[in-house]
């Protein structure tokens, strides 16, 4: 990937988890912000949204940085167990693995007496719907292939970044880092393979070009003939 193109899958990665962790936080922490609207507070409703952007922009960061520590563990995994088929085999239990992991140790650590174990299979059957969607489309853009890696990365992946606001499981922290890292990692992985093939084209056309201007120089370093 060019830099140029790197520095806009940045960009763009941090816009997409500050404009979500903005929508979504309206919604979920609405009950906080609702006085500032009613009240037409201008100052405290600037200064709420841009709090809510600042966090957003720094799940950004955190899913950018998971999102390039995967790359890294999937070429390992590839080098490692010499077969792409084994390799799948061990992201679907380590998939798997995770979404049991985000239902019972969430229950057995926070449930009270009387809960519903509904209320904590919601956030994995979400992650699992959302992955599925993402993965589908990677492999419809892609090929067949990186269909498993795809929704090991945005379910795996995701738990892993998400951890911060699962151990305070506090309701406004764990759904508003759940959206904004789920966008921010399935736009990433959507655009990758994009970004790759467009840098690709932007070096071969720079490469057209010096061979041009070698041919140019070639020409005009030719003696006339007398």
């Amino acid at each position: 990937m060019t830099s140029r193109n790197l520095v806009k899958l940045f960009r763009n990665s941090l816009l997409v988890g500050g404009v979500t962790t903005v929508i979504v936080g309206l919604f979920v922490r609405w009950h906080e912000l609702q006085p500032f609207f009613v009240d037409f507070k201008i100052k405290d409703i600037i200064s709420a949204i841009l709090w809510l952007l600042l966090m957003g922009f720094l799940y950004s960061v955190i899913s950018q940085m998971g999102f390039f520590a995967y790359l890294t563990v999937h070429r390992f995994g590839l080098g490692i167990f010499k077969s792409a088929s084994l390799w799948n085999g061990i992201q679907i239990v380590l998939i798997l693995f995770g979404l049991f992991d985000l239902v019972y140790l969430r229950y057995t650590n926070f449930a009270k007496t009387g809960d519903s174990m509904l209320l904590y299979l919601l956030p994995a059957l979400l992650l699992l719907i959302v992955g599925l969607a993402v993965a589908w489309l990677k492999s419809k853009e892609t090929n067949r292939e990186a269909f498993i890696p795809a929704l090991f990365f945005m379910i795996v992946a995701t738990l892993v970044e998400w951890v911060p606001a699962l151990r305070i499981n506090a309701q406004n922290w764990f759904y508003l880092m759940l959206f904004a890292l789920m966008a921010c990692n399935a736009y990433q992985l959507l655009i990758l393979h994009k970004l790759n093939a467009q840098s690709e084209q932007e070096r071969q056309q720079r490469l057209k070009q010096k061979e041009g201007k070698a041919n140019n120089n070639k020409k005009m370093s030719k003696k006339p003939s007398i």
